[in-house]
């Protein structure tokens, strides 16, 4: 149940408008709905700002198909990753508008309608790198953020950064995705006041160890204000940067 709905229910058993038996029923699902293979923290919005979000690998389409129809049914927005095409058409016969990003790999349900807030700039080094960059890109769309793009401006070519470098300035926080050595996030750390979050990716040949080399790399970044999330991890890194640009907003 979202904070608003909450908040509305409790004003109405004050002024006497709903019995505390019927309160009590309507909150029968907090902290958890219990589905056997599954416990979905419906309290969690009203503790952290934002709902569960549904990771997908591991599970199967029966699962996230009945975790996505209890989640939407409590009012929740949805998010899912690493989810696949075949999981979205499930979720889809829950809720017809349901959204997929098949590169990012994301399911979206939007319980809103008003527009995000700015200042979340996710970059990418190189096109490569892009279902991360767009796992993180969505995150921050479902967490009321308007991203901004920049993609394949890696440090194979720095013309095509600094072509951009207004984008880089106007930013309040910077994700940047980068895959072989990861050294885009250390440049982009350099130019920038703005904190940013480093994303490694699994893109690379056989030395970069599955993201291991970019990991290390951007871990050792001289660059000051650049914080590190795990390989592939767009999700962390998006959700990171939604809680930086609303601390931001409220300064």
């Amino acid at each position: 149940m979202e904070v608003e709905k909450l908040k509305s229910l409790l004003e109405r058993v004050k002024r006497g408008e709903v019995a505390v038996d019927d309160a009590l029923h309507a909150l029968r699902k907090l902290p958890f709905e219990d589905l056997g293979f599954s416990k979905i923290d419906h309290h969690r919005q009203l503790r952290t700002g934002f709902p569960e979000v549904i990771f997908c690998q591991g599970k199967t389409i029966p699962q996230v198909k009945q975790i996505s129809e209890r989640i939407l049914a409590a009012g929740h927005p949805l998010l899912a990753t690493r989810a696949t095409s075949d999981m979205y058409e499930a979720v889809k016969e829950v809720h017809p508008e349901a959204c997929y990003n098949a590169l990012g790999r994301t399911i979206t349900v939007s319980q809103s309608d008003e527009e995000g807030a700015p200042g979340i700039l996710v970059v990418s080094a190189g096109t490569s790198d892009l279902p991360v960059a767009e796992e993180a890109a969505e995150t921050v769309k479902m967490m009321g953020n308007r991203p901004e793009q920049l993609y394949d401006v890696g440090v194979a070519g720095l013309h095509r950064l600094m072509g951009n470098h207004e984008k880089l300035l106007a930013a309040r926080v910077i994700i940047v995705v980068a895959g072989m050595e990861g050294a885009l996030p250390s440049v982009i750390g350099g130019l920038v006041e703005c904190p940013v979050i480093a994303v490694p990716t699994s893109v690379g040949y056989g030395a970069s160890f599955g993201g291991l080399a970019a990991l290390l790399g951007m871990l050792n970044s001289c660059a000051s204000g650049v914080t590190v999330v795990n390989i592939d991890n767009g999700f962390g890194a998006g959700y990171s940067a939604s809680l930086i640009n609303r601390l931001s907003a409220l300064a």
